[in-house]
């Protein structure tokens, strides 16, 4: 019996329950959106009341325009993922918003106080942020429009396989003055235009890992002895684990970048634990990047050559402070710039962003930091934290092992990436040379983590959809299995 046959509807409205849902739904997703809008203009105005001691009349027009491209994708999210999880979008540009502000802020700095007050809206860093997001949003609503189910994606897993391989890969083999940043080989540089393939390789890696470890999860799981009360897999099954983390220490090694390999080797050994639910892959996971970490650091003391710069920047972390001026100039000014927003910062505007190197990328939550303080960065680090809560419960909520394991890792990345930048920052572990998702400079990172977004979109509408049966529509908790209701017939309505 299908849904159209005996649709439960409402007596006063005669619409369908799901139907009301979904409107439900994407009603909350745009109060949320206009909000965030809201906090972004704010911003925007204390930045500007600040810096230029007035606020223009023209401070709303960044957000109104971010504003208009958001709803955009609200509107396309409404007709093809009406069952989606509202608050993911609202928490993307609530980050993108913000990240355009404190860039326009950068911009009025380098301005002539003279020209400031006339800075146009697309001028700078600031503006070609902002038209980076109009593209990239166009992009994650274009993947929507061509994505229609999830699974989709599982035909084209050892293309996208390989792909993610060359991408990664191709920054490594190119010569330094077209590929390397800052000691870091990541991308690809022709005159003026660069790119950065690894941000696109991840998303290709991680659909691959969650086909691949679809197909082999039984064995993967099995067993061959106990320790500690911990079930060790069997020697013959640590193949791919062996296969990634080569593949990481090559990363290391030759795009001399710590962030970007943890980031891979991290998102497999996560992935390949979702898959398992054994405990066991994580810690042989930590060991082995652990030792290949300590490896290279050893080999950079001793040898040199293409472990000298994990060794430079190792040592850094060790103690910054034991060259300020010169090779730990910029985590000294990163610490000092956090130390000095105290609790609640020196207020938007209020900072001196600008004496931080690179702080429009690798450096931006310092240099927020500085203007909003530690309760702001606070805020802003549980924004994050409830976009990788969202994508996890829709890795739980969806009914097919692929939507699983590719939501679960897709959201644990985006977790793992935050983790990497203020952990580099902070001190907590050596300095890498990713950029904070949403917030930093550049057309690489944001279209990716947009793609990435569409895709967890994708998937919690899948997870969320009600279930149609032949006596009405029912919405289980968290988007479980179909169930029999008094020994009706079921039907799953796919996206």
């Amino acid at each position: 019996m299908t849904a159209a046959a005996n649709p439960v509807t409402s007596p006063s409205t005669g619409e369908d329950s799901g139907v009301r849902l979904a409107r439900s739904r994407r009603n909350s997703e745009l109060w949320l959106l206009l909000l965030a809008m809201v906090l972004t203009a704010a911003y925007q105005a204390m930045i500007e009341a600040n810096v230029l001691d007035t606020v223009t009349s023209d401070f709303w027009v960044p957000a109104a325009a971010l504003t208009a491209v958001f709803v955009g994708v609200h509107v396309v999210i409404r007709f093809l993922a009406p069952f989606a999880d509202p608050a993911l979008l609202p928490a993307v540009a609530l980050l993108n918003g913000l990240g355009v502000g404190f860039l326009r802020r950068l911009d009025l700095d380098d301005a002539a106080p003279a020209d400031r007050a006339d800075l146009a809206t697309f001028a700078g860093i600031g503006g070609r942020q902002l038209l980076w997001t109009l593209i990239s949003v166009l992009l994650a609503a274009g993947l929507l429009v061509l994505m229609r189910d999830h699974r989709s994606v599982s035909r084209y897993a050892y293309t996208l396989g390989l792909a993610g391989i060359v991408l990664v890969m191709i920054p490594a083999v190119l010569p330094a003055r077209f590929s390397e940043i800052n000691g870091a080989k990541l991308w690809i540089r022709v005159g003026s235009f660069s790119i950065q393939p690894g941000e696109f390789a991840k998303l290709a890696l991680l659909a691959f890992f969650a086909y691949y470890l679809v197909r082999k999860r039984e064995v993967l799981s099995l067993a061959s002895h106990r320790f500690l009360g911990v079930d060790f897999p069997r020697g013959r099954d640590l193949g791919p684990v062996l296969v990634v983390w080569a593949v990481s220490l090559m990363v290391l090694i030759f795009q001399k970048d710590l962030g970007t390999s943890l980031l891979y080797f991290g998102m497999f050994v996560v992935t390949l634990y979702i898959a398992t639910e054994r405990v066991s892959w994580l810690i042989i996971g930590l060991l082995l990047f652990s030792v290949g970490a300590y490896v290279a650091y050893f080999l950079g003391s001793t040898v040199g050559g293409p472990f000298a710069n994990f060794y430079v920047r190792a040592e850094i972390w060790l103690d910054p402070f034991a060259d300020p001026t010169d090779k730990g100039y910029q985590l000294v000014q990163g610490l000092l710039a956090l130390g000095t927003g105290g609790l609640f910062g020196a207020g938007p505007g209020g900072g001196e962003p600008g004496i931080l190197p690179e702080v429009q990328n690798d450096f931006i939550f310092a240099g927020i930091g500085e203007e909003i303080g530690l309760f702001g960065l606070s805020a802003l680090l549980v924004v994050y934290l409830l976009i990788v809560q969202r994508g996890l419960r829709a890795a739980l909520a969806v009914r097919d092992s692929f939507g699983k394991l590719l939501a679960g890792g897709l959201s644990f990345t985006l977790g793992l990436q935050v983790f990497v930048i203020v952990g580099g920052i902070s001190g907590l572990i050596p300095l890498t040379g990713q950029t904070t998702p949403f917030l930093s400079a550049g057309g690489s990172s944001l279209m990716a983590n947009w793609l990435l977004v569409a895709v967890l979109l994708r998937i919690s509408d899948a997870a969320r959809r009600p279930v149609v049966t032949g006596r009405g529509t029912t919405s289980r908790p968290g988007g479980g299995p179909p169930e029999q209701l008094h020994g009706a017939q079921t039907e799953v309505i796919r996206p």
